[in-house]
């Protein structure tokens, strides 16, 4: 008589705990869910971001398209052990275009005084930078360039930043992409 009252209270503790438990969704396939792509993060949004917005008002006004994505890893430009900012290339599938994007960082941007960047396309194939752009004396956050007519290059956007005072750019790049 004992063992079974003793099975009733821990079948009856065993399924308390279990309703105590936070249930989690399950749905079909396995492992975690794929995190959200790009453009479904950014989808709405004209807000320019670190990771880039093809949406953005300045991304717009320089023609990027709007199914633009960014390809190969990003470069970062440092001051020291310091970065100041990411470059980055995207690529358009409609608009059959790459571009350079820059992003200088809220942590130099916030302090600096007005620095100069450039940007552009760099392509391994005619060892020259297409669409490239400079903006001088500035304190923008976000560049982005011009269509680049470079989908069948092996390229890499490229980005430099002249910090105020000195008398050298510092410069990264993005990963080749053939």
């Amino acid at each position: 008589m004992r063992s079974t009252r003793f099975s009733k209270s821990a079948l009856v503790a065993a399924t308390s705990a279990l309703v105590l438990l936070p249930a989690g969704a399950a749905y079909a396939g396995s492992g975690p869910a794929t995190p959200p792509s790009h453009s479904q993060k950014l989808a709405g949004s004209t807000a320019p971001s670190p990771e880039g917005n093809p949406a953005s008002r300045l991304a717009q006004a320089a023609g990027v398209c709007d199914d633009a994505v960014p390809i190969g890893t990003r470069g970062l430009i440092k001051r020291g052990s310091e970065t100041i900012a990411s470059v980055k290339q995207f690529y358009s599938k409609k608009c059959n275009e790459n571009y350079g994007y820059v992003w200088v960082w809220e942590s130099f941007r916030k302090t600096a005084a007005p620095y100069d960047i450039t940007t552009g396309v760099y392509s391994y194939s005619d060892d020259s930078v297409h669409a490239a752009k400079a903006w001088k004396a500035t304190k923008q956050q976000e560049f982005w360039t011009d269509g680049a007519n470079t989908v069948d290059h092996c390229t890499s956007g490229v980005g430099s930043l002249r910090p105020a005072g000195s008398p050298h750019s510092l410069q990264a790049y993005s990963e080749k992409r053939c």
